[in-house]
């Protein structure tokens, strides 16, 4: 009875299958939809539903695959006027949205709070100008070069892990330095170079997301050049638009960058030899490159000309010596004229210091700048924090002299071969973690107070499906009564002048500007989420300047939970929490002594320590202390036996 009823209705949907068969190879597009009586309509859709769900009776997990369904007219017109869309979400065909990417479920704003660019590539350019100087070397030669300055000799983990790409490494005479000079810019080039690139991409390409879109890089200043990373980083992230083909460029090249002149500063003759010889056989275009050992008075550019200029340093702060050396660094990237200071290093308790330190100059001298009565005249004073920090207060992490917690990130790359083949490993990619402060001349924008692009798909799909169940449907409808095609459309009209109580942007471009604004004041995470299965907690660095735990429950909605799921470490999230978030505190010390206090575990993940490896060097000295233990055991035994028998 079930299959015969099933096989009328299927019948009464479609009265022209067979013809439809027939003319199917002679047509290329799919018939129109057949215009139903509004009655019989809601009639079929309740015999679907009825049949699509479980059946009461033999095995409960089988069950009846529904038909195609359609969202009314009346209700895709809804969803679309009263939700803004990004220029990635917007569509013409509503029925496309379950067959779009996961990406673009996201909310507008999360997509433009996403911190990652997933695994940095090396561009082809840069890894055949590296190949060609690692041609011209000793392998194992350079295998050892590597060794010597970038592995860690520890007893304890992973051979895989005891790489660092810190270049801290000092020789006694001058004669050693020229001697190894250009082994060590070899090595440099093999191992550090594109750990560095990835890093440094990471952090333009984000500082390029958050800057209006007019905002270009003509200049780079770049202090502690090395063997070029922040040329090749900077080239590449700023290219210029591609009018031809495609809106994106797809094949990267160094003559096609916005930068037009380019000046590294650093001492290191020999990262500087690789540096130049990396730059040989490829075609810069008007790119102008010119290396230093010191910024000079006629590289200041007058501050109304460094709008397009970037002052860089890149893993140098933390390798100078003396705070003295550190502070001159800051005060030269200060003075050099640039609207934009980005200042990159390890993810260290050393490294997150000197960034620290170079943040606070920063802003002190802005204020400075505010508060000066002769600089009033100034086309552009004072600064504020573009990234990681959503506030210009005091970092809630940083305690001069006690650093116990790192305001780390990380970014993944994918290893070239000559990585693989240099580090002889088989992994195929690598994480670079590093810390970072991004500053920018002038005021900090004002908090506009507006909430755009909080819905993507899975919120339309929500929206829909709530409109949809306010429709009342009856099983039977005479001519007499209205048409229900006008009740939904005056119940979609109520609901629409309800909802809409802010004007959205009506353009991607207005929304994108909005969200700009918004972003500063979101809070950024600090750390990597925890996905429950009902709830995500998340710590997050907040404008008040604390470090703030914020859980998004499932009942908070559909798509603020699905975009704190989705969300990673380092970026910036735009939902409010459901309930008040709970402020977290480090561990006091006075005196030496720790002090617990509420929210101790700021940073604690619940993760168990990983077993480690035992090594045979390791068992050699527990065997040796045992025995030695053993024998002062035996001997002070002896001693107590012959002292009772005196």
């Amino acid at each position: 009875m079930l299959a015969a009823g099933r096989t009328r209705l299927w019948n009464l949907r479609q009265p022209c299958a067979s013809s439809f068969r027939a003319s199917a190879a002679a047509y290329s597009s799919i018939n129109p939809r057949i215009d139903l009586d509004p009655a019989l309509r809601n009639l079929l859709r309740d015999v679907d539903m009825s049949l699509g769900g479980k059946k009461k009776h033999g095995n409960p997990s089988v069950t009846l695959k529904r038909e195609l369904e359609e969202y009314p007219e009346v209700l895709q017109d809804k969803v679309l006027s009263t939700v803004s869309i990004s220029s990635e979400l917007s569509t013409p065909e509503v029925d496309d949205w379950d067959h779009q990417d996961s990406v673009s479920r996201k909310s507008p704003a999360a997509l433009f709070g996403s911190y990652g660019i997933g695994s940095v590539i090396l561009p082809l350019e840069l890894q055949n100008s590296i190949n060609l100087i690692i041609s011209e070397t000793d392998k194992r030669q350079l295998h050892n070069d590597a060794e010597r300055l970038f592995r860690e000799r520890t007893d304890e983990g992973d051979a895989e892990d005891g790489w660092d790409t810190e270049f801290n490494t000092r020789y006694r005479t001058k004669a050693q330095v020229r001697h190894h000079a250009e082994r060590d810019g070899s090595a440099f080039a093999s191992v550090a170079l594109p750990a560095h690139f990835s890093a440094i991409t990471a952090v333009l390409d984000h500082v390029k997301r958050r800057l209006e879109p007019e905002w270009h890089v003509e200049r780079i200043i770049d202090w502690g050049a090395g063997t070029g990373s922040g040329l090749w980083s900077g080239a590449y992230t700023f290219q210029e638009a591609n009018t031809e083909g495609p809106s994106e460029t797809v094949d990267l090249v160094l003559s096609n960058t916005t930068v037009r002149q380019y000046t590294g500063i650093d001492k290191r003759e020999g990262l500087v030899t690789v540096g130049k010889r990396l730059l040989r056989d490829i075609d810069h275009g008007p790119l102008k490159v010119s290396w230093q050992k010191s910024f000079r008075e006629s590289d200041i550019i007058p501050r109304s000309e460094g709008h397009n200029t970037i002052a860089l340093s890149a893993f140098m702060l933390s390798s100078l010596s003396t705070d003295i050396a550190r502070k001159a660094l800051i005060k030269e990237m200060w003075s050099s004229g640039a609207h934009v200071m980005v200042i990159i290093d390890h993810s260290t308790k050393k490294g997150f210091a000197s960034i620290c330190e170079a943040r606070d100059y920063f802003l002190r001298v802005g204020r400075k700048e505010l508060k000066d009565p002769e600089t009033e005249s100034w086309d552009i004073r004072g600064s504020h924090v573009v990234a990681p920090c959503p506030h210009d207060g005091q970092c809630p992490l940083y305690f001069p002299g006690d650093v116990k917690l790192v305001c780390g990130f990380s970014q993944r790359l994918q290893r070239p071969s000559f990585v693989r083949l240099t580090k002889h490993s088989g992994q195929g990619h690598e994480d670079m973690e590093y810390s970072y402060i991004v500053v920018r001349r002038g005021p900090r924008p004002s908090d506009p107070k507006t909430k755009f692009g909080r819905v993507g798909r899975i919120g339309l799909a929500a929206t829909a499906k709530e409109l949809e169940a306010q429709i009342p449907v009856k099983e039977l409808q005479l001519h007499s009564e209205s048409d229900p095609a006008q009740f939904e459309e005056q119940l979609v009209t109520e609901a629409a002048e309800q909802d809409r109580t802010i004007e959205v942007p009506s353009t991607p471009a207005a929304l994108d500007a909005a969200l700009r604004l918004e972003a500063y004041n979101w809070p950024r995470l600090v750390f990597p989420p925890l996905k429950k299965s009902g709830h995500i907690i998340l710590d997050g660095c907040t404008p008040e300047g604390k470090i703030m735990r914020m859980t998004v429950p499932k009942s908070q909605g559909k798509q603020p939970f699905y975009d704190a799921r989705k969300s990673n470490w380092g970026d910036i999230f735009p939902h409010e929490p459901k309930n008040p978030p709970q402020e977290r505190v480090q561990v006091a010390r006075v005196h030496g002594k720790e002090i617990p206090v509420r929210g101790a575990d700021i940073g604690k993940r619940g993760r168990k320590d990983k077993a480690k490896g035992v090594s045979y060097e390791s068992l050699a000295v527990d065997i040796k202390s045992a025995r030695k233990h053993k024998r002062k055991d035996e001997i002070h035994s002896k001693e107590k036996a012959s002292s009772k028998d005196n």
